[in-house]
């Protein structure tokens, strides 16, 4: 089947995958946007050995790419210093923030439609938060994805406490605008 949905229209919903999945301290070293561009690149020419027939299937198999080139990403980084016991599959962590993404919107269903319904404003919201400055997005991904506390956000980033509030409060605004044009 040909892709079902275009690369592109998964590009920012693949990049927020890869930043909820790489640790905050290898932003300096792995650019999320880098791992996705080799992603799509791997997919659109692989993309005949594609066997599903969805749209979930085809954001599936895009999703088990990027866990491969994330994980070939960060074995090159720290390949000295790996502790297996501490890894992790990254396709179940992908799996399970895509499941994490789409739960952070309303109207939860379970009927095929309205789980595809979700899968598309999981899309979009992955692509309003791609549209929101760095500094806003990277404070929520590591409120909200990360577990961080203001102070370690804070720290991260450089900023005082407040300006950080600040950033999470700019951030989420702004995400809830770019969400309610796309309803």
């Amino acid at each position: 089947m040909a892709d079902p949905v275009g690369l592109d229209d998964c590009r920012s919903y693949l990049v927020l995958l890869a930043r909820l999945h790489l640790d905050p301290r290898l932003a300096g070293r792995i650019d999320p946007s880098d791992v996705v561009q080799q992603t799509l690149l791997e997919a659109h020419a692989r993309r005949d050995q594609f066997r599903g027939t969805s749209r979930p299937e085809w954001l599936a198999w895009l999703r088990q790419a990027l866990a491969n080139n994330l994980r070939d990403a960060v074995r090159a980084h720290r390949a000295d210093c790996r502790d297996v016991a501490r890894e992790r599959s990254l396709v179940d962590a992908l799996d399970a923030s895509s499941v994490r993404l789409e739960g952070m919107l309303p109207g939860a269903g379970t009927a095929p439609p309205e789980a595809a319904e979700r899968g598309e404003r999981a899309v979009r919201l992955a692509a309003a938060l791609e549209d929101l400055p760095p500094a806003q997005r990277d404070a929520l991904v590591l409120q909200h994805w990360h577990g961080w506390t203001l102070r370690q956000i804070a720290d991260h980033l450089g900023k005082t406490p407040a300006a950080a509030a600040g950033l999470l409060k700019r951030g989420l605004s702004g995400l809830r605008d770019r969400m309610r044009t796309w309803e």
